[in-house]
């Protein structure tokens, strides 16, 4: 990535809703050339659409990251399942002697105490960790703002 690739993408970051005459304002590149970029890195699988969600505004006040590990032979199975559950909002593959670090959503704490005694229920569950979210201090801001990537 160069210097250019990159102060575009920290300022879209910062602000990803910035439109491309601001962004070609602030980086002194023009429009059409911005939008040459931004469109063959999204080819390239560089960065993805998306949207960012207050879970309590809409309902889902329960919040949790989640540690698993599981008996080796049940890894696959257990993220599989993870995988397609549509309370799991993100997973990961760890290390440490843990297979699985996920962030789920439910409705209430109810709802997701019954998802966690589901899955002791279908896995060999050898340790499990579970930290509720209290509050979000900071989110996905990871190069916003950067105007060089010499700052990393």
């Amino acid at each position: 990535m160069n210097k250019n690739d990159a102060i575009l993408l920290s300022n879209l970051r910062a602000n990803g809703r910035m439109p491309l005459t601001v962004l070609a304002q602030k980086t002194g590149l023009p429009v059409s050339t911005i939008h040459c970029r931004l469109q063959k890195r999204v080819k390239e699988g560089l960065f993805k659409p998306a949207l960012l969600l207050n879970f309590e505004k809409i309902g889902f006040s329960a919040h949790a990251f989640v540690l698993l590990s599981v008996q080796p032979t049940e890894r696959d199975k257990m993220i599989a399942h993870l995988n397609t559950h549509p309370n799991v909002n993100s997973l990961y593959r760890v290390n440490n002697g843990w297979h699985a670090l996920f962030d789920c959503v439910f409705r209430d704490l109810r709802a997701l105490e019954l998802f966690m005694d589901s899955i002791e229920s279908k896995f060999t569950v050898k340790e499990k960790q579970v930290h509720y979210v209290l509050a979000e201090l900071k989110t996905e801001s990871f190069l916003a703002g950067v105007d060089s990537p010499d700052e990393l």
